[in-house]
């Protein structure tokens, strides 16, 4: 394989596999370092009902191969492992990327990397995450109508989702601590909240279920007396983890977030950044894929400007 190429993308979740569909299509050489285990977050998730044009639904994994497959009908290039830490410290185009004990090179790098939700870390979470576990009330919210969920968290992050999710389920918002940190305004709204139930110095000990959420056990973090509930779905909303790390040199804002300049160009001419390790806010898979077109038609742009 031909180790040239007019734009590295690197990750492979709605906003990478988005991205490579355009460049591609725009006659650019495309590689996509996709990780070891490619496609993000929506590989973790079960039915997907929030992205336009599949009126009935579809399974996450599902949308992500047929991306990947569009990317490959394209002539996108993909490799299936993980790009090591670089340093693009006033680096210039090409950049060099290495991946697996190969190095390519591109005229241009996009970054999109996106983010991972912090887990609980608690028995039954990863096997019973998609299957009544969620990181994104917005996304799975729907599916819980009419029944009995826990939020976990104590950031305003917590408290949207809880607000939000009332408009499904019964709500029990649980933090492992006396006092929320979230912001007043946002805590007059969920203890205003005649739907929210509130849970503090509690913390989700073992999720218990067998192709489904049915059971939680709950620590009181002051008696350390253990309880078993029955529940029909977790929220876990404790934070977001950016994959921004291992790019030296590049900006970052305050919370680890790639700092996007002129849209969608990182601090580094020729570098290009989209999707969720760029946007603390919104977290969708439409928004990234949004993102990576932008950014596409931003690479295409500024490689034409370079000839």
């Amino acid at each position: 394989m031909d180790n040239q190429f007019d734009v590295i993308i690197i990750g492979s979740g709605p906003a990478g596999l988005t991205a490579s569909i355009y460049t591609s299509r725009a006659s650019l050489k495309t590689l996509v370092i996709a990780g070891k285990t490619w496609g993000g977050q929506l590989m973790l998730t079960t039915d997907v009902e929030n992205f336009p044009g599949f009126a009935e639904g579809i399974q996450g994994p599902e949308l992500m191969m047929n991306m990947r497959r569009q990317a490959e009908r394209f002539g996108v290039v993909f490799v299936d492992a993980d790009a090591d830490p670089v340093d693009f410290t006033n680096a210039k185009s090409p950049f060099l990327v290495t991946a697996d004990g190969k190095s390519y090179s591109g005229k241009s790098i996009l970054i999109a990397t996106g983010e991972n939700s912090k887990t609980l870390g608690v028995p039954g979470e990863k096997e019973l995450t998609g299957r009544g576990i969620s990181y994104c009330a917005t996304c799975d919210g729907a599916f819980f109508r009419n029944k009995k969920v826990i939020v976990v968290g104590g950031g305003d992050s917590a408290m949207e989702e809880a607000n939000f999710l009332t408009n499904f389920a019964e709500v029990t918002l649980m933090h492992r601590r006396d006092s929320f940190r979230a912001s007043q305004i946002m805590q007059d709204r969920v203890k205003s909240n005649p739907k929210i139930k509130i849970l503090l110095n509690s913390q989700i000990t073992e999720v218990i279920g067998e192709n489904k959420v049915e059971k939680v056990k709950i620590q009181n973090t002051v008696t350390k007396e253990i309880t078993e509930e029955a529940y029909d779905g977790i929220f876990v909303a404790i934070g977001h983890v950016p994959n921004s790390s291992v790019f030296k040199g590049i900006t970052l804002t305050e919370n680890g977030y790639i700092d996007a300049h002129k849209r969608v160009m990182t601090n580094i001419d020729g570098i290009f950044v989209s999707g969720d390790v760029q946007d603390d806010k919104y977290r969708q898979g439409i928004t990234a894929a949004g993102f990576g077109c932008m950014a596409a038609l931003e690479v295409q742009w500024w490689l034409e400007g370079k000839k």
